[in-house]
């Protein structure tokens, strides 16, 4: 109930903001993209081909990087890190730097990924098996430089994917635990739907909270798109909340801009940046560089991939 009274205080101070203008812009914003090794290939794509574009052509320094279980661990206790070390090292040669999404949970439906043979081991052993998993993870790249931050889990408390349901908050806070004993010089990401939830729950488990940002969504139930009425400030408010009462920072782990069933153009993406822009917040990434990349050479259409380079040079 609490959260429900806190959701509705949020919006009714935000629509009083809306004729008021939005937050202060940030004097610096980093841009940054997720990455998939599992989506390119559903694209069709050479996802290495894909990801060294990335670096190279599109001009990304920042990543989020989607590590999936059911390719490093498809045996078990035998791990297979061959594509994720390219990966890291490719990051490497250009300066960049990543987030790495590890658990059970990452990016990209079914949004768990766990191996085939973890599916049907009793819950007890399955949570000691993903925290073995955990820390062969993070052991092997708590001393990379192009490592900033770890997320722990993608959107636990949000009810999406092929995922367990209800959460086992009580796992996730073991495994945050875990990562910050192995590796106390990075932060821990715990994320959040932007539109959905408080945030509080993820601030009070993480160092930080990433959130996702969608203009619009595809709501099974009516079998239509919706566009979310929330003006920038929306989001800036529950950001201040977060900081004055964790203490915590908020960054967008998630800016839309591929489609989700209906189709997003070149225009929808530059009203998507230029609604970032009003949020206040200064670190965003772009969920969507994979499609970019398909419709730069297997369609023949650069429109938002030159749309990227031109905002990334922000950073410079």
């Amino acid at each position: 109930m609490r959260y429900f009274i806190l959701a509705v205080l949020i919006i009714g101070i935000s629509f009083s903001y809306f004729f008021f203008g939005s937050a202060k812009r940030a004097d610096k914003i980093v841009w940054g993209v997720n990455f998939s090794q599992k989506q390119a290939e559903n694209l069709g794509l050479d996802w290495k081909e894909t990801l060294s574009f990335l670096l190279s052509d599109l001009g990304a320094r920042n990543f989020k990087i989607a590590v999936y279980w059911d390719l490093i661990e498809q045996k078990e206790g035998e791990y297979r890190f061959e594509d994720l070390d390219w990966q890291i090292r490719e990051l490497g040669k250009y300066g960049a730097k990543a987030i790495l999404v590890v658990g059970r949970k990452s990016p990209r439906w079914p949004e768990c990924h766990e191996p085939s043979w973890v599916r049907n081991q009793i819950s007890n052993l399955k949570s000691q098996i993903l925290l073995e998993y955990l820390k062969e993870v993070v052991n092997r790249y708590k001393d990379s430089g192009a490592v900033w931050a770890w997320q722990v889990e993608n959107e636990p408390f949000l009810k999406f994917g092929q995922c367990p349901w209800p959460p086992n908050e009580e796992l996730l806070k073991e495994e945050v635990s875990l990562v910050k004993s192995l590796d106390n010089r990075r932060p821990v990401i715990v994320s959040a739907s932007g539109e959905w939830s408080s945030w509080f729950k993820e601030a009070r488990i993480g160092d930080m909270v990433g959130i996702t940002m969608y203009r619009t969504a595809w709501f099974e139930d009516y079998q239509r798109q919706i566009k979310y009425p929330f003006p920038p400030v929306f989001y800036w408010l529950k950001a201040q909340l977060i900081k004055t009462f964790f203490q915590k920072d908020v960054l967008v782990i998630e800016l839309q801009a591929e489609p989700w069933r209906e189709s997003i153009g070149l225009r929808e993406i530059q009203k998507n940046i230029a609604f970032a822009k009003k949020t206040g917040f200064d670190r965003f990434y772009f969920w969507g560089a994979e499609w970019w990349y398909w419709l730069k050479t297997k369609k023949g259409d650069p429109g938002i991939w030159e749309e990227a380079r031109n905002t990334f040079r922000e950073n410079i």
